[in-house]
């Protein structure tokens, strides 16, 4: 294999690899039946004018598997963390403690099981268009070498063989995640 078609291959699995790490970081934006940080990673609060990442602003705690305890860094900050967590997608009305917002995580009822299992299979999509995009890319890449005479026509069928394999792999690995997570998602 020459090294163009040795680097295209490379820069492709670099980024179908990065593809798999986004779309297993999504997943872990999905709530299940457990409170865990990664689910308030997406929400902004609205802090002197500026979109802040909740982490940036507050402390999350988790005493319990249902309950979260945000403590607000700046305590002239908790109205605004209030009113994000309240407009969030967790659907979480937070108590005001005066130090701190306490959420009480609602069971997940059978038809927003069917919902967050309907965005895992949206993301995982996602995902598998990202890899396509990343094979379309360095099928094109591969295809201009023999245009231009660089390498033959047999190297690069072989080299585009070798790509659809590679593109196979990463989009079972995005299948297996969303396997996973759907079975999280069952588990009450």
């Amino acid at each position: 294999m020459s090294e163009d078609i040795s680097g295209i291959m490379q820069d492709a699995e670099s980024k179908m690899a990065k593809t798999i790490d986004v779309t297993k970081e999504e997943f872990t934006t999905i709530r299940t039946g457990r409170a865990n940080a990664a689910m308030f990673q997406n929400i902004t609060v609205e802090y002197y004018g500026a979109p802040t990442p909740l982490n940036q602003l507050a402390s999350l705690q988790f005493p319990e598997a249902r309950t979260v305890i945000v403590t607000p860094y700046d305590k002239s900050a908790t109205t605004a963390v209030e009113t994000a967590l309240r407009e969030s997608d967790l659907g979480v009305n937070p108590t005001n403690n005066g130090d701190n917002l306490r959420l009480v995580l609602p069971a997940l009822t059978e038809e927003r099981r069917r919902d967050y299992v309907k965005q895992a299979k949206n993301k995982a999509e996602d995902g598998r268009i990202a890899v396509r995009g990343t094979r379309g890319n360095a099928k094109k890449a591969i295809e201009k070498l023999v245009k231009d005479k660089e390498i033959g026509e047999d190297e690069g069928t072989r080299a585009e063989k070798d790509l659809e394999a590679l593109t196979k792999k990463y989009i079972e690995q995005i299948d297996q995640a969303l396997a996973a997570k759907e079975t999280e998602l069952a588990t009450v």
